[in-house]
């Protein structure tokens, strides 16, 4: 709103509802008719007004009502929360404050709530408020977790900028404070929708806020964004992680009752357990007795180890015992009901007909019971356990059907009389058998869950025992353990580097593909930098240790492949949502299927409602729903390590697989990153005498197409000549004196500077711009003397690697800072169409935004370091790089070496996991879907058949063997050569 001297006051009034030119021609018809109103502008987001005179809120308003009889808004509608308004007068204070703003249409005040209609933003009104000492909105404050990165911390900050609830806020990876108008309920849930699980730190802050309102912080320093921060229970700072192994797991139901658990001791701001591993990641500052303490209360086994070697040992210590447990069970169990049931399908009576039917049949009761009491009794022990916790697991369901049938059975053998003649059938064989089977699968299951960590306990293996240490000019082999910084460490041709460091002397070539997928071998020489893990190839190494323990790469790389495979993706939400209420609901259909077959089936009603009840129960499988996406998320993410592409969690996996856009940052991402001379005109003279005179100039700069110039003559093995008077204008070029001639070397505006003629030389400069090159003249004070064209050459890889990911069904688009013109021809070269020109690094975020705006999922592919606001913005950040830090910490997935194929991999692989955890799940939930109904009988009576309850443990144990084997073949995924 501007006023004159003339009393003509200009608005701007923001329309909504206007979608077409129709539209727009009857809100100008409407505002014509009105005295004092002239309309400078109009269209269907705003009109501006010229309101005449010296009172303008009369024929505003007309304006407003106009247009809003059409059906049409003006401004917005803004529903307050107010606090410290104690009374009426409080209450007219800020309607009269409201009435002092033309822009402000229509009011309602309270003492708690306002409603307000005006072309404001919330901004001003809040602040109009806040100066009469009010205030507007709660302060929530949040505790938050499952945000691992900033694209996280990015995600929930979008969300809160697009809610217009929300008008100020403060969002770390384990806090955040939030003044908005919406119920700390709805704002939980809010943040819930994403992924990410929020409580309120402390319900009785749920009172109206009296903090100041959100102001921009581009200008604040760091010590006051600090100050700014709201008080927290724990600092990211202050998190440390630590590792569990677990036992006593079975099922999804499982790991929700350890994660409740473990979330619920004091200190405790994240948790991930994986029932694929048996593991749990917990970060916090709480003490590790008490989550342990947690664990075992809940009914389960944990133990606290100190590394990943330590937790590999723990897990194969685990694992192994688990196996033989299973193959013990196995062999009992079929051992005993493979030849009872061989008796019944060979037409031996199954039924209790005299006393030596009791005798015999009364030993069989024995041997099964000693089986349940032996074989089965971790099925028992666990359903007792959970029962003591009022919860069900798969266990549950094993320990009812497999025990339901021994009781019946044993009561037929005891008690014949009791029951009708043709009820009198055994099922010992049942209990056997289910034993055998379920137990059976429990073996193949954890040898297939086994592999899947392959991929991580290759990298495990990478960091060799021992290192060479050289001490007072002797060398001695010392545990790894014992290596600390700054030691002085040897590494002969053929070993393995066994921590980081830097080289002090020697040269040789080291093999990186372990880390990086790179296979072609690294020269390594004094000053440059070695990673543990690494393979010397030939010449023998002296190096420093730069960093050791989990301060080296691979350590890292280990941590982050760990916690990627340890998380989970919004698929997993779904299935952990059902199992939480899958077993209950299991054992209700199994009663009510009970009691049906008891009214209404035939005689022996008792054996049918025996035989479909157990069977219900031992069909239902909990576990495939439990390990459908975890074994999935293992696999893939251990693959993709192998390959050196780094997928930092679940999330970004399944992001990966559903993108629409890779936009690409061009300087060191599509191109090499180092200008290089790639075509030089001599005009006046000899092409190296100019190109000497060019590298004299050009050495006194340090701009890197000056470099460019100069590592040239190099290369040319060139002599410069000596300059003088040496003087440059930035950003157009450089003058200097040489044998006493002056010359000028710079850009098209450096030589109209100096009135040279430059127009008889347009088509060789476009020529270069066509090709994609930074024209650079050479003049003296009389002629241009040379055209030198420098350009940023295209990756060898790029090409192809653009072209496979147009294949695939993406759109790719090209960021770049350079004039449109040149950015274009590259462009052109690599197969882009979509070319954005002349963004700034600031602006990056931005474009990233726009796209995301039209609805697309966009992926960001960048350095990781001057690019670190767009990979935050995007959907997915890709980092390119050698495993830098900055590169590992400011992306989703980093791909390790520089060939851009590896990200069509990524992609591929990432829609590979996808496409396998919807099997897993489709398979387990079609399973269960169709399998209880077969079970509970909804075929008898059209085909007057009933599944036998030890073909229902067979099913339930294919069922998992299946979803465990179906996510192993992400092991095998075929990977793409980098190398064209």
């Amino acid at each position: 709103m501007t006023t004159t001297d003339t009393h003509i006051t200009d608005y701007t009034l923001p329309l909504s509802g206007l979608s077409c030119q129709g539209c727009v021609k009857k809100a100008t018809k409407a505002l014509e008719g009105i005295d004092g109103i002239r309309i400078e502008n109009i269209d269907t987001q705003s009109v501006s007004l010229e309101a005449l005179g010296e009172s303008t809120e009369y024929p505003l308003r007309q304006a407003v009502n106009a247009i809003e009889a059409l059906g049409y808004q003006v401004g917005e509608h803004y529903h307050l929360v107010l606090s410290g308004l104690n009374c009426g007068r409080c209450v007219a204070k800020v309607e009269a404050a409201l009435n002092e703003q033309p822009t402000v249409f229509s009011h309602s005040v309270s003492k708690t709530h306002a409603d307000i209609h005006t072309s404001l933003s919330l901004a001003s009104i809040i602040q109009t408020i806040e100066n009469l000492g009010y205030q507007v909105g709660y302060q929530h404050q949040l505790a938050l977790s499952g945000l691992s990165c900033g694209h996280c911390v990015a995600k929930v900050e979008r969300a809160l900028d697009e809610n217009d609830a929300v008008f100020d806020y403060q969002v770390s990876k384990d806090a955040a404070t939030v003044r908005t108008t919406l119920s700390a309920e709805t704002l939980i849930e809010a943040i819930t929708s994403l992924g990410f699980e929020a409580t309120l730190i402390d319900p009785s802050q749920e009172t109206p806020s009296s903090t100041e309102p959100h102001q921009p912080q581009t200008e604040t320093t760091e010590v006051d964004q600090q100050a700014e921060r709201p008080p927290r229970t724990e600092t990211s700072s202050s998190h440390s992680r630590m590792q569990f192994v677990l036992s006593g797991m079975t099922c999804a139901s499982c790991v929700k009752s350890v994660e409740t658990a473990i979330s619920s001791v004091d200190g405790v701001a994240n948790v991930s357990v994986n029932l694929a591993e048996r593991s749990a990641i917990v970060k916090g500052d709480a003490a590790p007795d008490a989550i342990v303490e947690a664990v075992e209360n809940a009914g389960y086994g944990a133990e606290k180890v100190e590394d990943d070697n330590d937790r590999r040992e723990r897990q194969q210590h685990q694992q192994a015992a688990e196996l033989k447990k299973f193959k013990r069970s196995t062999i009992a169990g079929l051992g005993l009901g493979g030849p009872i049931m061989a008796w019944g399908i060979l037409g031996g009576s199954m039924t209790i007909q005299s006393s030596q039917d009791q005798w015999a049949w009364g030993s069989v009761a024995i041997l099964t019971l000693l089986l349940l009491a032996t074989g089965g009794r971790h099925f028992f022990a666990n359903a007792w356990q959970a029962l003591k916790h009022k919860r069900a697991t798969m266990d549950s369901l094993v320990a009812l059907g497999t025990g339901a049938a021994w009781l019946y059975s044993t009561a037929v053998v005891l008690a014949p009389a009791l029951f009708p003649e043709q009820a009198r059938h055994v099922y010992f064989e049942a209990s056997a058998m289910i034993i055998g089977l379920i137990s059976l699968g429990h073996a193949i299951e954890a040898r297939a869950r086994a592999n899947t960590s392959k991929a991580l306990d290759q990298l495990l293996d990478l960091q060799p025992p021992t290192a060479l240490v050289i001490e007072n000019g002797q060398e001695t082999e010392r545990p790894l353990d014992e290596v600390k910084q700054g030691m002085m460490l040897r590494v002969k041709p053929g070993a393995k580097v066994p921590v980081d460091g830097e080289v002090v002397d020697g040269s040789s070539y080291i093999d990186e593909s372990m880390l990086t997928g790179e296979p072609v071998p690294v020269s390594k020489q004094q000053g440059d930098t070695l990673h543990a893990g690494t393979v010397n190839q030939k010449g023998s190494l002296t190096f420093k240790a730069t960093g050791v323990g989990s301060d080296t790469m691979l350590a890292r790389i280990i941590d982050l492949v760990r916690e990627a495979q340890s998380s989970k993706p919004e698929l997993a939400k779904l299935a952990d949502r059902i199992s939480a209420v899958f077993v209950p609901i299991v054992v209700a259909i199994a009663l009510v299927t009970a009691a049906i077959w008891y009214v209404v089936g035939p005689e022996p009603s008792v054996s049918y409602m025996l035989v479909t009840a157990t069977t219900v129960l031992i069909i239902a499988c909990p576990c495939a729903l439990g390990l459908a996406t975890p074994l999935s998320v293992t696999a893939a993410v251990g693959r993709a390590a192998e390959v050196g592409v780094l997928i930092r969690d679940a999330d970004a996996l399944q992001t990966a697989a559903k993108l629409h856009t890779l936009v690409f940052d061009k300087t060191g991402t599509l191109t090499r990153g180092q200008p290089e001379v790639t075509h030089v005109k001599a005009i006046n003279g000899d092409q190296a005498r100019l190109m000497a005179i060019a590298a004299s100039l050009e050495q006194h700069s340090e701009h890197p197409l000056a470099q460019a110039i100069v590592n040239y003559a190099k290369a040319q093995d060139l002599s410069l000549p000596t300059s003088n008077d040496f003087n440059s204008e930035s950003g157009k070029g450089i003058q200097a004196q040489i044998d006493g001639t002056r010359y000028f070397i710079g850009n098209q505006a450096w030589m109209d500077a100096q009135g040279i003629e430059t127009a008889s030389y347009q088509s060789d400069i476009d020529a270069m711009t066509q090709r994609g090159e930074t024209a650079i003249y050479l003049a003296n004070a009389d002629s241009v003397q040379a055209l030198i064209g420098v350009s940023d050459p295209i990756r060898d890889d790029a090409i192809d690697a653009v072209a496979n990911l147009q294949s695939q069904g993406l759109e790719v688009i090209m960021l770049s800072g350079d004039h449109p013109d040149t950015a274009n021809a590259i462009g052109r070269q690599l197969g882009i169409d979509h070319v954005i020109a002349g963004v700034l690094p600031d602006g990056k975020s931005e474009q990233i935004q726009q796209l995301q705006q039209q609805g697309k999922r966009v992926a960001m592919v960048g350095d990781g370091i001057n690019d670190a606001p767009a990979l935050a913005q995007a959907d997915v950040g890709v980092a390119m790089g050698s495993g830098s830090d900055i590169a590992i910490e400011s992306a989703q997935i980093t791909l390790m070496h520089q060939h851009l194929g590896a990200l069509a991999n990524a992609i591929a692989l990432s829609q590979a996991a996808v496409r396998n955890m919807k099997q897993n799940l489709f398979g387990a939930f079609i399973y269960n879907t169709l399998g209880i109904p077969v079970a509970a009988g909804i075929l008898y009576p059209f085909t007057g058949m009933l599944l036998s309850p030890v073909i229902a443990g067979g099913a339930m144990a294919l069922s998992s063997i299946t979803v465990v084997t179906n996510a192993n073949r992400l092991r095998f995924f075929k990977i793409k050569s980098n190398n064209k």
